[in-house]
């Protein structure tokens, strides 16, 4: 029996590769293979869910921006429910941090028009949790919002299956070859995939699969990132706190659940793994979060930790390899792969079928050239 061909073959079913993978289904044929048991589970499964557009570095902005669209206004039957919900985000700064609240200001005011510079007062009317002795002021941007990961995940996943894309769980690939004009993929359990293209959305594993492939890795690091909650103080709604975090983004806490999530919104060089929590990080960050606050934290309620993998320059990577044929990157989304889901997918999309980018990429900012993989070659 003849081993169907895909024109896509995405390896990694976290929310790079399903989201791309929806985007594709709808005129192509597409084949998603994750590793694990099931989509999601390293990083997309664990991330803090915010949809900020003051977050991140100006590549990475202007794919949020484009993000926003769909995520206000989804496709019918993509969701049950909303993806967003009104959060805000407060970036705080403590009387020593004069410096730090200019460079911000001044790196987040162009392309976030509504944010807002307050003063130590009007910054605990929003938080009242704060310790106000040694409060400077903080920049309050009003439209971050909560994002339902597991509700986006699902509606990429259930959409691609529903225009006959196939979804391989357990599906790890170990041996990749290219035999004239597409690739043949050999799986660990022994199964055969081919393609005429391979979607490197591997995420923390995407230097491990581009030598799979016989490409040249573009130094990725794998970097994690513990959180924990903990209670809310008795008596207390927190349910309409806004995202509190430190202005040099050395910790952050926002409601979560009835509770309250909080991270030291460390970035420790590690290596692709199933990561857990480190002691240090978790104490580090009750730490921070007390030394700021009034909040009284005796204990977590529980801990985990996440992958968050970066590129050299801290931008994504979207495009086709500059030498090995017909294999694609889409990886390198550090903390930000969530909120930006919907525009690097758009613009991945519109790359491997050759089309010019939508226009409203264009007017979000969007530029292919920022996240070509050639600029990390030279």
């Amino acid at each position: 029996m003849t081993t169907p061909l895909y024109e896509f073959a995405i390896v990694g079913g976290g929310m790079a590769g399903a989201s791309v993978a929806y985007r594709l289904a709808p005129s192509a044929s597409v084949v998603l293979l994750e590793r694990e048991s099931q989509p999601g589970y390293h990083t997309t499964g664990r991330s803090a869910a915010m949809f900020m557009e003051s977050y991140g570095p100006p590549g990475v902005r202007a794919l949020t921006r484009a993000s926003r669209h769909f995520y206000t206004a989804p496709p019918p039957q993509f969701s049950a429910h909303s993806l967003l919900s009104p959060r805000g985000a407060l970036y705080v700064a403590q009387q020593d941090q004069a410096e730090a609240l200019k460079h911000v200001a001044e790196a987040l005011g162009q392309s976030i028009p509504n944010l807002a510079h307050l003063s130590a007062k009007q910054t605990l009317a929003l938080a009242p949790c704060l310790k106000p002795d040694q409060l400077l002021g903080a920049l309050w941007d009003p439209d971050s919002q909560d994002i339902d990961v597991n509700a986006l995940l699902q509606g990429f996943l259930k959409g691609f299956q529903k225009e006959g894309g196939h979804l391989q769980c357990n599906a790890e690939m170990v041996e990749a070859k290219f035999v004239q004009d597409h690739w043949c993929l050999r799986l660990q359990n022994g199964a055969e995939v081919r393609a005429k293209c391979v979607v490197n959305a591997s995420g923390a594993w995407g230097d491990a699969v581009a030598n799979i492939v016989g490409a040249k890795p573009i130094g990725l690091v794998p970097r994690r990132r513990s959180a924990f909650t903990f209670k809310a103080p008795e008596g207390t709604d927190t349910k309409a706190w806004p995202a509190i975090v430190g202005i040099e983004e050395d910790w952050y806490f926002k409601p979560d659940a009835g509770q309250l999530f909080g991270s030291p919104a460390n970035a420790d060089d590690t290596f692709a793994h199933d990561v857990l929590p480190e002691d240090m990080d978790i104490a580090l960050g009750i730490d921070r979060i007390m030394a700021a606050t009034n909040l009284n934290i005796h204990r977590p309620t529980s801990t985990w930790a996440g992958l968050r993998t970066f590129a050299p320059d801290g931008e994504m990577v979207i495009g086709f390899d500059d030498a090995c044929p017909q294999f694609f990157w889409l990886v390198g989304q550090g903390g930000y792969g969530i909120q930006s889901a919907a525009g690097y997918s758009s613009l991945a999309a519109c790359l491997l079928q050759k089309k010019a980018i939508t226009p409203e990429l264009s007017a979000c900012g969007v530029d292919a050239s920022m996240f070509d993989v050639q600029r990390l070659r030279k």
